[in-house]
């Protein structure tokens, strides 16, 4: 059963008497619903409601740990500490701590926290311990071709950070956004894509129909319409951030998908709820 390390991940102590109150006024994510053993996706927005930093956050503790890439951790850090101004939170990053993602029912003796993916339960847990201490026997390229299997995007592969709204990055299919908690960073904004229903961008799962392995990078096409851009890949597999409705027109056009010469099959995400068009299935 896979235990990947995950050695571009880096861990934010956050604590203190108000760290939850505090927390809660920032983030996208319901802080105060967070469950024991619970990693819960989060994002903190631009007050035009893009994502500066997506995360995944669980209590620990008497506060809270949050789980970022490492070459952003620094400044999340201290956006969040501009955000404190008088409240009662300490916060820093903790080099001490390493990560790790299990999936299958893996075993993993040697974590001093285990905790459940709250994006989606076949991404399986992530697991917190001292650098060094985990005895791994899968690679983080095996991580990453697990979660673009499952169609789960991840900031700066997917999309870029200060670029991308909340829905077209999928948090709020993989709960990392709550419409009901109140005002955050960005609320206003997010809140009324949601009520209007006006995300025409979102990261799908694509696939090559020929086998051959889909490019990082490579502009998705169909006819003359450009629909969007890769992001991370797995072989023949990778996630894309397209425009469904010029989706919908090629295919009711007939017109292929492609990513340069290869022509590509688009799938709806297993937990999405949003409206998809009726692509032919891949393969």
């Amino acid at each position: 059963m896979p235990i990947a390390l995950l050695p571009d991940r880096a861990v934010i102590v956050i604590a203190g008497e108000e760290a939850a109150s505090f927390l809660q006024g920032v983030v996208t994510c319901n802080i105060e619903t967070l469950e024991p053993g619970e990693a819960r996706l989060g994002g903190l927005l631009t007050p035009q409601g893009k994502i500066l930093f997506d995360f995944l956050i669980w209590r620990s503790g008497d506060g809270f740990r949050l789980d970022c890439p490492a070459d952003q951790a620094p400044a999340l850090a201290k956006r969040l500490t501009l955000y404190r101004l008088r409240a009662k939170v300490t916060i820093a990053v903790d080099p001490t701590l390493g990560l790790a993602a299990a999936w299958g029912g893996a075993e993993a003796a040697a974590a001093t926290e285990r905790l459940r993916d709250g994006r989606l339960p076949a991404l399986g847990e992530r697991l917190v311990s001292a650098e060094g201490a985990f005895s791994a026997d899968a690679t983080e390229a095996d991580y990453h071709a697990h979660r673009i299997a499952l169609g789960i995007p991840e900031g700066g592969r997917d999309f870029a950070y200060g670029d991308a709204f909340p829905h077209e990055a999928l948090m709020d299919q993989l709960a990392g956004v709550d419409f009901r908690k109140g005002c955050y960073v960005g609320q206003e904004v997010v809140s009324r894509m949601q009520h209007r229903g006006t995300a025409r961008t979102r990261i799908v799962p694509v696939i090559s129909r020929d086998g051959e392995a889909v490019t990082s990078g490579a502009e998705v096409t169909a006819g003359p319409r450009v629909l969007g851009t890769v992001g991370s890949v797995s072989g023949a597999r990778g996630l894309a951030m397209l425009r469904l409705d010029r989706l919908a027109d090629a295919v009711a056009a007939g017109e292929p998908v492609r990513a340069g010469a290869t022509i590509l099959g688009v799938e709806k995400p297993s937990f999405a709820t949003f409206a998809f068009p009726e692509v032919t299935p891949a393969g």
